[in-house]
């Protein structure tokens, strides 16, 4: 078992490279399916998500590899058109796959997908947007059957919701399926953009790329092309956030400014410096960091969901309270009760996170929930006095590739371990030893006062507000544990 060791209270400073989007890459990897010429795929990210995506295909029939940054897919001998229910519970973005795999085989076996426990993801938009299009769909004991009897034909689709995974399956199906599809009330976001064009280049015909509607006249068939993968805004939202925390700057490269532009404002609101030119973002933090009062996720081209937690870990650091709501998912907050076991001051509430910046926070034992929520954790990781280890790294290695070099390029003491389950890095120090044990004696690893409640441990909100601090966080964790028990 692997985890992360990070040496906090130092200030991070310099230069870090954006890599392609995941959220990106995935989509893009399932749509090379739909031709049997070689597509390549530049700029792909290294992540345990992409490797499970190849791996789908390697399973399929296709040859997938890597050359250095670049995917190559050749899709020329597809022979099956099922997913075996280990790879589908890796990752919940599998479920692209089954647009993908319905237009190029007519059928389609797979049960549903697994990913981050973010509460209830259901795919029902997926199915009936695939049912207008002609499949037939029956399930049998957690599994998928899908059949095209007549083969796919296009449709007029209306999402109630513009879900980022519909939009794409409806996409991938409709670019080869007779007739015109269209679709209304997609999602918009980049990463939709990114997918219309690469399969704009490999000989689709679509209109309205990245609006709310967006139509397809079907072809009969496609050609490889070489892509290459967008940014990924929310890593790059991730450093700097990380950044921000510890009050240092650093200069983003290979970034699309313009993804960006929906989290701009709450890192200015915090009293960020922001300056653009070219492919490149500089935000240099103040010492302390402005409370931000309110950020609300939404879809595209709203505050998105997955940046909102390292933005909240940010937060806890800031000077004053801000109130994050959550409008896409329903759990996304697991990660609060690590971050309260650091000294911050959060209140959970259904879809909202009530915020009480700290001047500091204190490193101890803490856990991965989610792949954000692990993002959440080192960030303030990096913020905190002491050491932090940081477990249940597998999350972070579905949507970060390489944090550990980008952060110690930075100048921050980050080293990823082995370590033997329940037992303590070999390498670690007496002082945070005694740290990840004083969590669960009930004692703070720099104070001696056992039997203390969580908020009079972690101080920092004054006297005279210390008590009701406490039961604050209390009730945010009781939320938390309420509402896992609910989820299950």
């Amino acid at each position: 078992m692997e985890r992360l060791r990070i040496e906090g209270g130092r200030r991070l400073d310099g230069t870090v490279k954006i890599h392609g989007a995941k959220n990106s890459a995935l989509p893009l990897l399932a749509a090379t399916l739909l031709t049997k010429d070689e597509c390549a795929l530049h700029n792909c990210p290294r992540l345990s998500d992409v490797d499970v995506a190849m791996r789908i295909l390697r399973h399929l029939g296709c040859r997938a590899v890597w050359e250095e940054n670049t995917v190559s897919v050749q899709a020329d001998a597809v022979c099956r058109h099922d997913i075996p229910e280990g790879l589908m519970r890796e990752m919940r973005s599998s479920i692209v796959f089954l647009g993908a795999i319905l237009a190029r085989c007519g059928e389609a076996a797979l049960s549903f997908p697994g990913g981050c426990e973010l509460g209830p993801r259901p795919i029902d938009l997926h199915l009936s947007s695939l049912r207008r299009m002609g499949a037939v769909i029956e399930e049998e004991f957690g599994v998928l059957y899908c059949r095209v009897p007549k083969g796919l034909h296009g449709a007029a689709i209306t999402l109630p919701f513009p879900s980022v995974g519909a939009t794409e399956n409806v996409l991938i199906a409709a670019v080869t399926a007779k007739g015109t599809t269209v679709l209304r009330n997609a999602a918009r976001e980049p990463e939709i953009a990114d997918l219309c064009d690469f399969l704009t280049q490999c000989g689709a015909r679509i209109h309205g790329a990245g609006e709310s509607t967006v139509t397809v006249e079907g072809v009969a068939k496609l050609h490889g092309c070489a892509h290459r993968v967008i940014p990924d805004r929310i890593e790059a939202a991730t450093y700097m956030a990380a950044v921000a925390a510890t009050g240092g700057t650093v200069v983003l490269q290979n970034v699309e400014t313009e993804h960006l532009m929906p989290v701009m404002p709450a890192f200015e609101e915090a009293g960020c410096r922001l300056t653009l030119w070219g492919d490149a973002l500089l935000c240099s933090a103040p010492p302390r960091l402005h409370r931000v009062r309110t950020v609300r996720t939404m879809p595209y081209p709203g505050f998105p969901t997955d940046a909102a937690a390292p933005l909240l870990a940010m937060c806890t650091v800031a000077e004053g309270t801000g109130v994050f709501v959550e409008t896409i998912f329903e759990s996304r907050y697991k990660y609060a009760g690590e971050l309260c076991r650091m000294g911050a001051c959060i209140k959970v509430e259904d879809r909202v996170a009530v915020v009480e910046g700290r001047p500091t926070l204190f490193g101890t034992g803490v856990a991965c929930t989610d792949l954000r929520g692990g993002a959440a954790l080192v960030v303030a990781a990096l913020a905190a006095e002491g050491v932090t280890v940081i477990g249940e790294l597998h999350h972070l290695d579905r949507g970060y590739e390489d944090m550990t070099g980008a952060l110690s390029a930075l100048g921050g003491k980050v080293k990823r371990t082995e370590a033997e389950h329940g037992t303590a890095d070999q390498d670690q120090s007496e002082k945070e030893k005694t740290a990840g044990q004083s969590v669960y004696d009930g004692v703070h690893p720099f104070r001696h006062d056992r039997g203390t409640d969580l908020g009079e441990r972690a101080g920092g909100c004054g006297a005279e507000k210390r008590q009701q601090a406490g039961s604050v966080r209390k009730e945010g964790v009781d939320v938390l544990t309420q509402r896992d028990h609910r989820v299950g």
